[in-house]
């Protein structure tokens, strides 16, 4: 009888403090599925695999993901379709396919707004000729695509702001930062970060110094008046900030954005609509997230398949975590503020991984695997 009164009290305490049980959808680009991956404590499962698309021979690539504010539907882009993409959206309930609708060329990530309810999605646009591409603008209740909003050269980072009246973009070619009005919906600002980055240098000359001192002689006699200029690809412009992603912040008038190409995140303030802080990372910043309460600034570091964590009141780095394989992708970030779900690619033939990362413990928790290419990552719910 003791015995299993103890065995009932521990399992007790272990549902007191693992009770919080977190849900989130993640693609597999390689593989043509989506997984649902579960956490609670100290363990990450694969609940349900859906396999995605419609042509059974070909990988279309799901790339994007978004969950719906209600947390009722789903939505998935696929990248590779003849000639353009689709939009796909399901069932949370049933993770049954409810519709679609034919985008543009390579629909990458995207979001819903909680103002408009439309979704906004970015063409990335990756083959063929460096041309400006667009952002679509979804009613997903009919799954008919409203417009079409012209912006930069290979967009991405899709990202809205918390109350849904705003919609941020890059232009990762042409290194731009777009800000869509989600009541006109037309864009209303554009920002050419290689110049802002340039003047940001220009104010911070001791900054521009040990920039200098870092890169190689034949780079470093450019000087900070060289970054306002672009290299050439293809007869088109070409960034060298490389922005990748964006992301507001939860509460104030500030979004993030990774620059790839120049390894820094740069804190754009809405309100002067310029360059505030800037935060030298590791290799590759490609997707950045800020948690639910403010905080903490997170950004994968592809070229080092580690994640980075910031502390955004004092500007200071506080962990990098190493990844379980190389070419760590997207992060989602729990609505607690207290995990991150981080997707890694893998490289050749080896599965996706889902690092799941404690954001008190400032270290790597639990893993998964799921299908080859882990990329794009939404989360879904949490509960009790």
């Amino acid at each position: 009888m003791r015995v299993i009164l103890t065995i009932l009290t521990l399992t007790s305490l272990l549902a007191d403090s693992f009770g919080q049980k977190y849900y989130a959808y993640v693609a597999a680009e390689s593989e043509d599925e989506v997984a649902v991956v579960s956490f609670v404590g100290i363990s990450a499962t694969v609940e349900e695999k859906i396999t995605v698309g419609y042509i059974p021979k070909e990988i279309e690539g799901p790339h994007g993901l978004a969950v719906d504010p209600s947390g009722a539907y789903w939505y998935v882009s696929m990248a590779h379709g003849n000639p353009y993409g689709f939009l796909y959206k399901y069932s949370t309930d049933t993770n049954e396919l409810l519709g679609r609708t034919t985008l543009g060329l390579f629909p990458a990530t995207m979001e819903v707004s909680k103002m408009s309810g439309f979704l906004y999605i970015v063409n990335f646009n990756l083959h063929g000729t460096m041309e400006p591409s667009t952002v679509s603008i979804v009613d997903p209740e009919s799954m008919v695509e409203l417009k079409k909003v012209k912006t930069g050269t290979m967009p991405h980072g899709s990202r809205i702001t918390p109350d849904g009246r705003w919609h941020y973009s890059l232009a990762m070619m042409s290194g731009e930062l777009f800000e869509i009005d989600a009541l006109s919906l037309e864009l209303s600002r554009t920002l050419n970060l290689d110049r802002a980055v340039a003047d940001y240098y220009q104010k911070h000359p001791e900054e521009n110094k040990l920039r200098e001192q870092k890169m190689p002689s034949d780079m470093a006699k450019m000087g900070s008046e060289q970054m306002s200029g672009m290299g050439k690809m293809n007869g088109a412009n070409h960034s060298k900030v490389k922005p990748t992603w964006v992301i507001p912040h939860p509460n104030d008038r500030k979004v993030y954005v990774a620059a790839n190409g120049a390894d820094f995140i740069l804190e754009i303030d809405l309100e002067k609509w310029a360059i505030s802080r800037k935060f030298n990372t590791g290799k590759g910043p490609y997707n950045v997230e800020v948690s639910p309460d403010g905080k903490k600034l997170l950004s994968t570091y592809k070229s080092e398949a580690k994640l980075g964590i910031w502390d955004l009141e004092t500007g200071k780095e506080l962990a990098r975590v190493e990844n379980t394989r190389k070419i760590c992708h997207g992060i989602a970030i729990t609505p607690d503020s207290k995990y991150a779900f981080v997707t890694v690619e893998g490289i050749g033939g080896e599965p996706g991984t889902v690092d799941i990362i404690d954001l008190e413990k400032l270290a790597k928790v639990a893993h998964v695997e799921i299908g080859k290419q882990a990329g794009g990552i939404a989360f879904w719910k949490m509960i009790d």
